[in-house]
């Protein structure tokens, strides 16, 4: 069965470059599936959850801002401003970077747009993690119950 190489880039390393069946990913049009066959196509990545499915298992990791690119040959590259595997997040130290991000949106509201563009992006980048964390302590604690 063919399968997809799928490289996650970030510009202090590879986060993840290896074959996969799919990998869902948040972009400016919604949240996008691919799938093996895909039509070549380049999307601006929104900070979210990265959902990989290899040989019927699930990988949860989190990416921030970046691109997301399906070349022929089943391809695909994302280049984002960062990105973290499950297994790396903390849920604490992102709870307290969650906190650091509210407080500066608060702070910035009345700024000027840059500031408060630059700390929303920092909100939904701190939120997105938040998610996968929990949602990958979940699985972490279902798996431990059995």
């Amino acid at each position: 069965m063919s399968k997809l190489h799928l490289s996650i880039v970030t510009p202090e390393r590879i986060v993840f470059e290896d074959e996969v069946d799919s990998v869902s990913v948040m972009t400016d049009m919604g949240e996008v599936t691919i799938l093996v066959g895909h039509v070549p196509l380049i999307a601006n990545l929104r900070a979210g959850e990265l959902r990989l499915k290899k040989d019927g298992l699930e990988r949860l990791m989190v990416a921030s801002t970046g691109f997301l690119q399906v070349r022929p040959g089943n391809q695909i590259v994302i280049l984002a401003d960062s990105a973290e595997r499950a297994d790396e997040l903390e849920l604490e130290k992102i709870e307290e970077a969650r906190d650091r991000a509210r407080k500066l949106l608060e702070e910035k509201r009345n700024a000027n747009d840059v500031a408060f563009v630059d700390a929303a992006a920092m909100m939904e980048r701190e939120l997105a993690r938040y998610r996968v964390a929990l949602k990958s302590k979940k699985y972490k604690d279902v798996g431990k119950q059995r």
